[in-house]
């Protein structure tokens, strides 16, 4: 079997986390190619290009600074470079980018290519709620896996131990991944309800915005646990970006815009943008009393709904008692 080449789309905190698995992992095994291209949004950090940075001194200094990338990942600029050849694709980008993006990649897919998504988030699509790796299947026409966890980049970078969930309808594709982003210290189960994983990886994110509110708005951790459920949740209601930017938002009178690029560095939040798409298809569904925690994050991030009002529209559901 010739040795597979692996693309990682995306480049941010966590992709960078996983680039830093990625590549040792590739470079000690015969089954992958060890160069691994990592396609990299290009930005200027003090005059110089980001990709010239990675490639030279082995450090995203912008959204993972302090961890050196092992020097066989190569930061590539133009996303049609960085898939050229490449027989397996691990995406790792804000939900909202990935349909261009797809559309910019497919001519340039070989067949028999298989992907897996570690993104954290869902679409709307025309019969209600679209899965991320959805889109991709049907854009790209590949396997797609996915990976969802609680896993906080900046320690799965710090080789903190952590587990993580791979979701596979094809058993074999699971495995391979397994082979590729397993560690040590990164213990990864593969199963293949991969719909219900993926699901669960992005509607956490909504409940962090919660848990921040609560923060911001000084309550206790009896009050955030109720709106909180397990593993990754728990771990992204008190560690997560979605959580911190939410309680700066209950603490100032700023929106989440503002907080997102006062406070990510360029990162893009999941979960407010989240609660729009669930939102949009629980109205159409005439969904939304059955779902007040959903709902009034929502209302709250993007209705101008007074955050102080959080608990009580929790407190006023019969679904809540």
């Amino acid at each position: 079997m010739p040795a597979k080449k692996v693309c990682i789309v995306g480049s941010g905190n966590w992709g960078s986390a996983i680039a830093k698995i990625v590549g040792h992992n590739a470079k000690g095994s015969n089954r992958f190619d060890p160069i691994v291209n990592m396609w990299v949004f290009e930005e200027m950090i003090d005059g110089k290009k980001l990709t010239e940075i990675i490639n030279t001194e082995h450090e995203n200094v912008k959204y993972l600074p302090g961890h050196k990338l092992p020097k066989n990942v190569v930061a590539v600029p133009e996303i049609t470079e960085a898939v050229k050849g490449a027989s397996v694709l691990i995406f790792v980008i804000p939900h909202q980018f990935i349909g261009r993006l797809c559309d910019q990649m497919k001519p340039h897919i070989t067949q028999g290519t298989i992907g897996i998504s570690l993104i954290k988030g869902i679409d709307e699509g025309p019969e209600g709620l679209k899965l991320i790796s959805d889109i991709i299947r049907e854009k790209l026409e590949i396997e797609v896996s996915v990976l969802m966890g609680a896993n906080i980049a900046n320690e799965v970078a710090d080789e903190k131990f952590c587990e993580t969930t791979i979701g596979a309808k094809n058993e074999a594709n699971g495995h391979i991944f397994k082979e590729l982003l397993q560690t040590p210290n990164f213990r990864i189960t593969v199963v293949q309800e991969s719909d219900t994983v993926e699901l669960c990886g992005a509607l956490k994110n909504i409940v962090a915005v919660g848990a921040g509110f609560c923060d911001g708005l000084g309550f206790g951790d009896n009050t955030k646990a109720a709106s909180c459920g397990v593993a990754d949740l728990i771990t992204t209601c008190y560690g997560g970006r979605n959580r911190k930017v939410a309680e700066a938002f209950a603490k100032t009178s700023k929106s989440i815009e503002e907080l997102e690029a006062e406070m990510l560095n360029g990162q893009k939040l999941q979960g407010p943008q989240t609660s729009a798409e669930v939102f949009k298809i629980l109205k159409k569904r005439d969904m939304i009393n059955k779902f007040p925690l959903f709902a009034s994050v929502y209302q709250i991030c993007f209705e101008g709904k007074a955050v102080q009002e959080f608990i009580t529209c929790l407190q006023n559901h019969p679904e809540h008692m």
